[in-house]
């Protein structure tokens, strides 16, 4: 089904879709037609997904309702992680992408960021995990915030000379946390995490963003109308040639050519 509206914002290509379910079957067709691409050209495709709520209807229609993605030729990475939390922890990033993908899709490999190991190292680690492997695509998503993983407004670089570092978390990150249920309250939410920095995300060949969710329509809108700076990280996105922003009629509520 196409897009109910297409425009184009710099060099974001913005797709408003009838509802959540067309959206999410328009990015995972896009997100698996990158993976097949680079599965035939070098025999090995390399993804990095975001994690959360907003990404469920999305990885399910790729994990389990799209023919021939080439997920024993794929590498799969995530972007970001608590300092302090486990691998079994219920909110951690790292379990979300093994339920959700690995547990389901069985990639060829899985690189999960370290949530339990020194932040230094692990950052270090993990940047010359994503030089080695340079990522064919990244899905990502917009937080409340605005931000683009865990670069919330005061810590985003859209020059970052690091690909991974530790960042503190602000209030309005762990609140949301909170909201969506994956805490109990603001003081169970880690104050520290680390992340894939915006740089790095956007070095991805192709670039999908997955934004359903009338919660998304204030950073939505700052992200296509504000001006291109760290005060909303997802602004960074209208830089990204061939890059793709998914929405839906909530999530698009506040664009008046939507």
């Amino acid at each position: 089904m196409p897009p109910v509206v297409e425009r184009q914002v710099d060099d974001l290509v913005v797709q408003v879709h009838a509802d959540p379910g067309a959206l999410a079957r328009a990015a995972a067709d896009e997100a698996a037609e990158v993976l097949r691409a680079a599965a035939e050209e070098r025999g090995v495709a390399h993804a990095m997904f975001a994690t959360g709520n907003s990404q469920l209807a999305f990885v399910d229609a790729l994990v389990t309702d799209t023919p021939d993605v080439p997920w024993a030729a794929s590498v799969v990475f995530h972007m970001d992680e608590y300092v302090g939390v486990g691998p079994e922890h219920p909110a951690g990033f790292q379990r979300w992408i093994r339920e959700r993908i690995a547990d389901r899709a069985h990639p060829r490999a899985v690189h999960y960021v370290d949530g339990l190991a020194d932040p230094a190292a692990e950052c270090a680690r993990y940047a010359r995990l994503l030089e080695e492997h340079p990522l064919d695509l990244c899905c990502l998503g917009i937080g409340e915030n605005g931000h683009l993983a865990f670069n919330d407004p005061p810590v985003a670089d859209f020059f970052d000379p690091l690909d991974v570092k530790e960042v503190e978390l602000e209030r309005a990150c762990r609140q949301q946390q909170v909201n969506e249920g994956h805490f109990a309250d603001l003081s169970a939410v880690p104050t520290h995490a680390l992340t894939v920095t915006v740089p790095a995300l956007l070095r991805a060949k192709r670039v999908i963003a997955v934004v359903p969710e009338a919660r998304k329509a204030e950073p939505v809108h700052a992200a296509l109308h504000d001006e291109i700076s760290p005060a909303c990280p997802a602004t960074a996105l209208r830089t990204k040639p061939g890059a793709t922003l998914h929405l839906e009629p909530d999530s698009a509520a506040l664009l008046f050519w939507a």
